[in-house]
């Protein structure tokens, strides 16, 4: 049985500036007193193939009954479509162009359907406002999307590969996290990073001050950091840098 919707999260590249609240602003409209949360919205702009990997691992713990508004859309106004993709807990509205590929590669019971419902009054260039957040008011409250079942593998981006080893995501203090799940990977295997190979250490303290060094983040992603520094400074990355292998020590 599905858990009930108790609230939205918002997930985009838009960053600073107008266009979160204006999101937010019609959600309230549309479905006053339904909790908003902003996950992230300092995606790397425009990058849907780094965007797609982070997502699965953002939202591995996060709590039942949730509806995630996601765009990263630099098609907007194109020929691409809506989605919801269903999981066993939660909810997924975006544009069909590769973002929530990886996520039905990685979640449980997912169900993917082309959303067929669209406003009457939609601007050519803001579908988060316009379409997909009105989409996720009516679907928490039960109102009809026009919703036609697809093959995930009729999805755009469904030849993607289930991981990507290169950087999708840098914080605030400059550590690197990559599109590579930590499971499984060797902690006695190196990572490559250009010219450099990184050990693998459980956690900051365990290496010393402006070492360099890979681990399995909070999120299940490996990731690459630098104890008391920047790792993105010190190794020279931004996203999109690719990364690996992993290789034995010695």
């Amino acid at each position: 049985m599905m858990s009930p919707i108790r609230r939205l999260v918002l997930v985009t590249d838009f960053g600073d500036g107008i266009y979160v609240g204006q999101m937010r602003a019609r959600l309230d409209d549309l479905i006053p007193g339904v909790p908003v949360v902003d996950l992230v919205h300092d995606l790397p702009p425009f990058r849907i193939d780094l965007a797609a990997y982070l997502l699965p691992a953002l939202v591995r713990d996060m709590p039942a009954g949730s509806i995630y508004v996601c765009v990263v859309d630099p098609g907007v106004g194109g020929a691409r479509g809506g989605l919801l993709v269903q999981t066993r807990d939660s909810w997924f509205i975006g544009p069909d162009n590769g973002l929530l590929v990886p996520l039905v590669y990685w979640a449980e019971g997912t169900v993917v359907n082309r959303i067929g419902w669209c406003p009457s009054l939609l601007s050519a260039s803001f579908h988060g406002r316009d379409w997909f957040a009105p989409a996720a008011a009516r679907l928490a409250v039960g109102t009809d999307l026009q919703l036609c079942p697809i093959d995930p593998a009729d999805m755009v981006g469904s030849d993607w590969p289930k991981e990507r080893a290169a950087v999708v995501y840098v914080d605030r203090f400059g550590n690197l996290m990559t599109g590579l799940q930590a499971t499984g990977r060797p902690r006695t295997h190196a990572l490559q990073v250009g010219e450099r190979r990184l050990c693998h250490a459980r956690t900051f303290c365990e290496v010393a001050s402006g070492e360099a060094f890979w681990y399995e983040n909070a999120f299940g992603l490996v990731e690459i950091a630098v104890n008391l520094g920047r790792a993105d400074r010190e190794l020279g990355l931004s996203p999109g840098a690719p990364i690996g292998p992993f290789l034995p020590l010695g």
